[in-house]
């Protein structure tokens, strides 16, 4: 694995031809869980795909769950949730880089990019949403590792998206009003 700048990410997928363009994977690494979205073929939306059980011992399994994603899926990058608190690390945020570290050593996911993703209150808001849906606790619990990594993949694309806007480099897609309903 090869970390690389948000932006970098964004632009080299922008360069490839639209038929051979990747996706992104986006992770919400906790201490029990790691919540997996995937974007669309565009990269305009993010989906949430599933949960990955996250054990010290099971790292290998992982990688080979991730391993079969990226050939599957199209995958070209991890878009990585890392908690900053007023830019500063936290505990969790030492959590994830030794999460990742761990995948990078297990040399199966030699050739994928990554990049790291602010992800401050991404939990915190889904937590919110979900809570008047009254769910059992470990469907909560999944349910809000997958969507906020949904909520990191859309938050890195778009402010990749505005980022190139503010330069002039290129348009803001648009997005049609019945292609957001049919993802809700």
């Amino acid at each position: 694995m090869r970390y690389v700048k948000p932006l970098s990410l964004f632009q080299d997928l922008l360069k490839t031809n639209g038929l051979e363009r990747g996706r992104l994977l986006g992770l919400d690494v906790g201490s029990k869980y790691i919540g997996l979205a995937v974007s669309d073929i565009n990269n305009k939306i993010a989906s949430p795909l599933s949960v990955l059980l996250r054990k010290k011992s099971n790292i290998e399994l992982m990688a080979d769950d991730l391993k079969c994603l990226i050939s599957e899926l199209s995958l070209e990058g991890f878009v990585v949730g890392f908690p900053l608190d007023r830019r500063k690390s936290t505990t969790e945020s030492v959590l994830v880089k030794l999460f990742i570290d761990e995948l990078c050593n297990t040399n199966k996911l030699t050739g994928i990019k990554y990049t790291y993703w602010d992800e401050h209150l991404t939990s915190k808001t889904v937590e919110m949403l979900l809570k008047p849906l009254n769910l059992h606790p470990v469907h909560s619990k999944i349910f809000v590792d997958k969507f906020a990594a949904v909520n990191i993949l859309q938050q890195q694309w778009r402010k990749s998206l505005k980022w190139e806007d503010n330069v002039g480099a290129r348009p803001r897609p648009q997005f049609d009003s019945e292609e957001l309903v049919q993802w809700y």
